[in-house]
């Protein structure tokens, strides 16, 4: 989808793994009084400014982040964030800026509170957005970023459940090939599954980004099968590979 009209690369927030369980700024309202309306192509796009969070990864709508959070601006940020119940925004930094289309986050809990006051963080991804402005951050260059948005609804169909079964199954198929750790994922296949496999497969952040852009559950799932469906003949071939040439005697 492109990138930002400004460069804005802040560096921050390495994401924590395995997690035990799953007044008066600017934009520190509740979520009703950031809302606005907007109109594009005829239709009605909510409006927010929210600070943003720049790290090199894709944030999807339903998945959960684990995050530490250090540096002294987004410290103040997450408090500010927890304090009035608001999102900030998760975007990709790229070489040369920011990833156009992004993802909301919300603080679901502190995890562990440091007391030189960093902290671990659980959030989740809640709605895609797509920034119209990066703000100035004036003249305090240590300050964060933030940006106007517009949020991204879908537009198009649901997958139907046969394809997100299908979908599911070549998932985990791929991840037994690749000899990846096995993860609890609790699948509802009568709801959109896309974003989820998405986030759990180890796929070039490009992808993921294009995956982030796309504006239906049908798209985003028939893009996954088509991925599989490229990778596991070749996955599938290099198993029967190893497994014949394991038959072929040993090195003493």
């Amino acid at each position: 989808m492109g990138r930002s009209s400004r460069t804005g690369r802040d560096t921050e927030g390495a994401a924590i793994s395995n997690p035990q369980p799953t007044e008066g700024h600017p934009y520190a309202q509740t979520r009703r009084a950031q809302l606005a309306t907007r109109y594009t192509a005829g239709r009605a796009l909510k409006s927010m400014k929210i600070p943003l969070f720049p790290l090199e990864l894709v944030l999807f709508p339903g998945v959960a982040l684990p995050l530490h959070i250090f540096e002294p601006r987004y410290r103040r940020m997450i408090a500010e964030c927890i304090a009035a119940s608001a999102p900030f925004g998760v975007v990709r930094a790229e070489r040369d800026g920011l990833a156009v289309i992004g993802c909301t986050a919300q603080v679901v809990r502190v995890l562990h509170s440091y007391p030189d006051g960093r902290s671990d963080i659980l959030t989740q991804g809640v709605d895609r957005f797509e920034i119209e402005q990066l703000l100035d951050r004036g003249e305090d260059s240590g300050n964060f970023l933030q940006a106007e948005v517009d949020l991204l609804p879908d537009t198009g169909p649901l997958a139907p459940r046969s394809a997100r079964e299908q979908c599911a199954a070549l998932h985990f198929e791929m991840l037994h090939l690749i000899g990846a750790a096995e993860t609890r994922m609790n699948l509802n296949l009568d709801a959109p599954v896309a974003y989820l496999l998405a986030a759990a497969m180890p796929a070039d952040p490009n992808f993921q980004q294009a995956m982030l852009a796309m504006r239906s559950d049908a798209e985003r799932t028939e893009t996954l099968l088509a991925y599989y469906r490229e990778i596991l003949p070749k996955l599938r071939s290099g198993a029967k590979a190893s497994q014949h040439a394991s038959t072929n005697g040993h090195v003493m």
